[in-house]
């Protein structure tokens, strides 16, 4: 099975590509989005930089759900591409590598896209092309306008993550908490949520909120400032290599304090190592690591014939995305163009895979979720519910 180092090692020349014969990594010179026998489905992700993880655990689940529709057949008798590019979380870097890949045509629709910033700068461009993108990985409710026609997402919003764990925490009657925020449009927005949420709760008077840089070179500066504190728990509106910087601080100054995070927060989980048990997380997914569920039966085993591995279990998303995005394109039909899809991905209604269940909203702004639990991570890592 292909490694996390050489996965990134070969991607990191050029595109990621996905053909009828399996898995495979290429710097081909770009060909038209589709033809009688493919089409290619783009993105840009980060396999470098501060979520590096999570760009090659959605990249690899992606790849992964194609070769296996494809091995079936593929959709129409077109076999699907997925190409991607590297943006190390960098906004200004994703907004030129999707600007790129509509100039050349070489990406029929987008998806899974990574990061609030990211999706801000490419969206207007891809609604002014009119092209559809589905399941950005960002909550932001900033994104979600009635004026994104061609934008389909998956996940509930953060501001439905951050209600959902305030009012967990006012259940558990802790009124002394530090919102610790990344310092990029991200954590900004999630910041003003949990202030408003926890206003509502009238917690409002008994918060204290610290950024984190996106790099985390004041992970431990920040972990201090909590310490000093003396909150009863922190919130985590954060993500990346950071944000483990900063929970390893934490723990290692011996504070037990309750630390909870959106969806998309602990992106290191192997780097947490101990440390990750008893940390909670909102979650509208079941756990990659949770083999009691058909989804993740059927994810890992089509991980594990395309040979490739899910080192962080945050891909599990991408899957369900590629599979909705291979379901719309059979239903556009065989003369399919960008708006049928669009459409066929607009009336989706019912799109079940496994225990799950997914459909969209009947006008813009498209969401599909809405459901959010609370999950605490036990020593193996995995997220209960």
């Amino acid at each position: 099975m292909m490694n996390r180092r050489h996965f990134v090692h070969r991607i990191g020349f050029g595109a990621a590509i996905l053909g009828a014969g399996g898995v495979s990594i290429s710097a081909r010179a770009a060909e038209s989005a589709i033809s009688a026998k493919h089409i290619t489905i783009g993105s840009s992700m980060p396999t470098t930089g501060p979520l590096a993880g999570a760009g090659v655990d959605h990249t690899a689940s992606i790849l992964a759900a194609f070769a296996e529709i494809n091995r079936a057949g593929g959709i129409h008798g077109r076999e699907l591409r997925f190409t991607t590019k590297d943006d190390g979380y960098s906004a200004p870097r994703t907004v030129s590598n999707v600007k790129d890949m509509i100039e050349q045509d070489s990406a029929f629709a987008f998806m899974s896209i990574i990061g609030t910033p990211n999706n801000a700068g490419v969206l207007p461009l891809t609604e002014k092309a009119g092209i559809p993108v589905l399941g950005p990985i960002t909550g932001a409710s900033s994104l979600r306008q009635p004026g994104f026609r061609h934008t389909f997402h998956i996940r509930p919003s953060y501001t439905t993550e951050v209600q959902r764990m305030v009012l967990q925490l006012a259940q558990a009657g802790i009124s002394a908490i530090a919102i610790v925020y990344l310092d990029n449009p991200f954590g900004k927005e999630v910041l003003a949520d949990a202030q408003a949420a926890l206003a509502q709760a009238q917690l409002g008077a008994a918060v204290k909120s610290f950024p984190l840089a996106v790099d985390g070179k004041n992970a431990a500066e920040t972990a201090q400032k909590v310490r000093d504190s003396n909150v009863g728990a922190v919130f985590l509106g954060a993500t990346g290599t950071g944000t483990t910087d900063f929970v390893l601080a934490l723990r290692k100054m011996g504070i037990g304090l309750p630390v909870v995070g959106l969806s998309v927060t602990f992106t290191d989980i192997n780097r947490l190592g101990s440390h990750v048990a008893g940390l909670a997380a909102a979650s509208f997914l079941p756990s990659a690591k949770s083999k009691k569920y058909a989804a993740v039966r059927r994810y890992l085993a089509a991980m594990d014939a395309a040979g490739l591995s899910t080192a962080m279990g945050l891909g599990l998303e991408s899957y369900v995305n590629a599979h909705l995005m291979a379901e719309a394109i059979r239903r556009a039909g065989r003369d399919i163009t960008r708006d049928k899809l669009r459409n066929a991905l607009a009336a989706t209604r019912n799109f079940e895979m496994g225990e799950l269940n997914f459909g969209f909203s009947e006008a813009s702004p498209f969401v599909a979720g809405s459901s959010v639990k609370m999950g605490v991570f036990d020593s193996e890592g995995v997220l209960r519910t």
